[in-house]
């Protein structure tokens, strides 16, 4: 009999690809981390209970975030939940109390924005041959189409955007997804020569467009 989800490489892909069973299991080990940090919080420094919350907990909801590209905000905000969860934690702070501000001080950004960072280090990994083939090929810069030289983009590092016929989840796609993040940033974001650089930029981009 087929089965309602498989798990591969530690991502559980939902037969309609609609990851619920990921996002469920990812909130369920995450919440149990914090019940356990919550435990002690009141015996450790500020800096140590961050460090705690960090990976535990935001390294499971990051691993393999790319596939939650496209998800409905129904499902991102739960993510999102937990994120503000662990803030509230690492401050001490009361649920009542703004979110933002305590994003800020921890230099974190927001889930929709940790997806987009993802989805750009990877299309700039294919685009600088530090990517998987299978990766790389999905990705086309307008300047190399024959079609489209003489379009203005062609003089920019921007991507095409194939269309798709099933938008629900042919636009979720890392053909589609990566190209449209990447078509979105900066040309003195994009044209970093250095990934550790593009990635500093790239972050206070994320973060400062968020908020602007």
């Amino acid at each position: 009999m087929p089965s309602a989800s498989v798990r591969d490489l530690g991502i559980y892909i939902d037969s309609d690809a609609s990851m619920r069973t990921h996002v469920s299991k990812t909130m369920s080990i995450c919440f149990a981390v914090l019940h356990q940090i919550r435990s002690i919080r009141r015996s450790v420094s500020q800096q140590v209970l961050r460090s705690l919350v960090t990976s535990p907990v935001l390294t499971p909801l990051d691993y393999g975030n790319a596939t939650l590209a496209g998800l409905p905000s129904s499902q991102l905000n739960r993510f999102q939940s937990m994120m503000n969860a662990a803030a509230w934690l690492v401050f001490s702070a009361r649920k009542s109390e703004h979110i933002t501000p305590l994003f800020h001080d921890l230099h974190w950004l927001r889930v929709p924005q940790r997806i987009e960072f993802k989805l750009a280090v990877l299309a700039y990994r294919c685009l600088h041959g530090m990517a998987l083939p299978y990766l790389a090929c999905e990705l086309r810069r307008v300047a190399d189409i024959d079609s489209r030289r003489r379009l203005r983009s062609a003089s920019t590092s921007a991507l095409e955007v194939p269309s798709t016929h099933h938008v629900t989840i042919g636009d979720r796609a890392f053909g589609i997804a990566a190209p449209r993040v990447w078509n979105t940033l900066p040309a003195d974001v994009t044209s970093l020569s250095s990934l550790p650089v593009f990635k500093r930029h790239l972050k206070t981009f994320l973060y400062t467009n968020s908020h602007a």
